[in-house]
């Protein structure tokens, strides 16, 4: 068979994080009663007229100063025409001609390598409405009601250029542009809501091609694991399309993440099919330098920046700085759990050991963990002063869990300090290595691991509270004497 080359590209909707719609003052609020959150402004109600809404502007400036983006001094609104149920006014306001931001590049990292992937541009729009299906699927419903709550929602889109070339860095670019939309605070990222979604644009070429092949696009992916998954099954049917004798056509399609295909909906619109033309009702958005400026400042310290200065200044691998930083919430716990400890490195192993196990066993986010970031760095402390050996600080670690107690009085409650002891341990060595000559005939045959289990059963003596490192070492030195 013919060895093919994946092209993806992403088309992701983030929502604003505004309290009004984008052209009316129509609160974006998630979850209230159907079409509640609703005026003449985003129903298109004859002669109702919009008004932009300043921080939609404000947002879009900011995200697209922060991944690298040309920002465009003018940019205007044009209206895209055409008829969809959850679209009561029959076009939606959105920018084709002349977008707020072009060019721009995120950097991801996929097995070990730095790939960088391009920005084609960010615009603004509004939403649509949202239907709600009487199936599991648009295509499995009899019937769909409408929702106009989301209608007017304002959105950035922000399309990459097609340079993924499988699932895995598509998941990387979309995990990457997440953690940039929460330190810019412009969108919430709720994917289960809805707030941040994407279009994947997929399509298959002869190894070494050079034109790209029809694409298909898979509308609406709403989590990294329907990415995933959505990718890789429609790569395999156009390749097995093409195998077959067929050809792809160009069209736009849905997932069904419950039998995990994806199925055609209608064919693919181009531009002109949208009868694009300006927004009359808008004035154009006009940029100075000052504003820019003030945007360019107010930008926090972004995920790259906070990666290199974790490396840099912690000590802490790529990989592990990496996921530390790709959520803000745990980037931000990490540095109040680092900054009240002296060893950042073992703050991160636990933060992605058993924290990280915590989070996804109870399917929260950092900032619902019981531990708090100073309980946590005291603890490490006490691992490193030998108060806690490993196994001890996990039983701590249980107990902080049920109730957020300092580390040190939880020790003492619990009777938990390790044995450092060198009197009270060297008292233990004797008389383990008097009771267990054929493991002292082992070593001196060659057999280390009759270390270990002398080792062990001091640990047993001690109930855990021996100093393991320390023990090890006085019987090795005991049994050469």
């Amino acid at each position: 068979m013919t060895e093919y080359t994946t092209v993806v590209g992403l088309e992701v909707h983030a929502e604003l994080k505004t309290k009004s719609k984008a052209f009316c003052s129509c609160s974006t609020a998630f979850g209230s009663e159907p079409n509640t959150h609703v005026c003449p402004v985003c129903l298109g109600m004859p002669g109702a007229l919009p008004v932009m809404n300043k921080e939609v502007v404000e947002f879009a400036l900011r995200f697209g100063l922060a991944v690298n983006c040309d920002i465009q001094k003018y940019s205007k609104y044009d209206r895209k025409n055409y008829f969809y149920p959850d679209l009561s006014k029959n076009y939606q306001i959105s920018q084709l001609y002349q977008p707020i931001c072009l060019g721009g590049h995120l950097d991801i990292q996929v097995d070990g390598k730095t790939k960088r992937i391009g920005i084609t541009r960010i615009h603004m729009e509004e939403d649509a409405g949202k239907l709600v299906h009487s199936g599991a699927t648009i295509s499995t419903s009899d019937s769909s009601a409408v929702d106009y709550n989301r209608a007017g929602v304002p959105l950035i889109e922000i399309v990459s250029e097609p340079d993924m070339r499988n699932a895995t860095e598509a998941r990387a670019y979309m995990e990457k542009l997440k953690s940039y939309l929460e330190y810019t605070d412009v969108c919430d990222c709720k994917m289960q809501e809805g707030s941040l979604r994407c279009d994947a644009n997929i399509s298959v070429m002869p190894e070494g091609a050079k034109e790209f092949g029809t694409r298909a696009e898979i509308k609406n992916l709403n989590s990294f694991r329907a990415l995933e998954r959505a990718i890789d099954y429609e790569v395999q049917r156009q390749i097995e399309l093409i195998e077959d004798g067929g050809h792809v056509v160009q069209e736009t399609r849905t997932w069904d993440d419950a039998q995990g295909m994806t199925f055609s909906m209608r064919s693919k619109e181009e531009a002109h099919d949208y009868r694009y033309f300006p927004e009359p009702d808008l004035v154009p958005i006009i940029l100075d330098d000052a504003w820019i400026e003030r945007s360019r400042k107010s930008l926090p310290e972004l995920p790259d920046a906070r990666k290199a200065r974790l490396m840099k200044d912690k000590g802490l691998q790529e990989y592990d700085a990496e996921l530390i930083v790709s959520s803000k919430k745990m980037a931000n716990y990490f540095d109040a759990a680092a900054a009240e400890s002296t060893d950042a490195k073992g703050v991160a192993n636990w933060m992605l050991g058993d924290v990280s196990a915590y989070l996804n066993n109870e399917g929260v986010e950092i900032d619902k963990f019981p531990i708090s970031p100073k309980h946590l760095g005291e603890m490490v402390n006490l691992i490193n002063k030998g108060v806690l050996s490993s196994k001890l600080a996990k039983k701590v670690f249980a107990e902080m869990l049920k109730a957020d107690k300092a580390p040190a009085a939880l020790v003492k409650e619990l009777g938990l300090e390790q044995v450092s002891d060198t009197g009270a341990l060297q008292a233990m060595v004797d008389e383990v290595v008097a009771a267990n000559p054929q493991s002292v005939a082992d070593f001196k045959a060659g057999k280390d691991r009759a270390v270990g289990f002398l080792v062990g059963q001091i640990m047993k003596k001690s109930r855990g509270k021996a100093n393991p490192s320390m023990v090890n070492e006085m019987i090795v030195k005991k049994l050469k004497e």
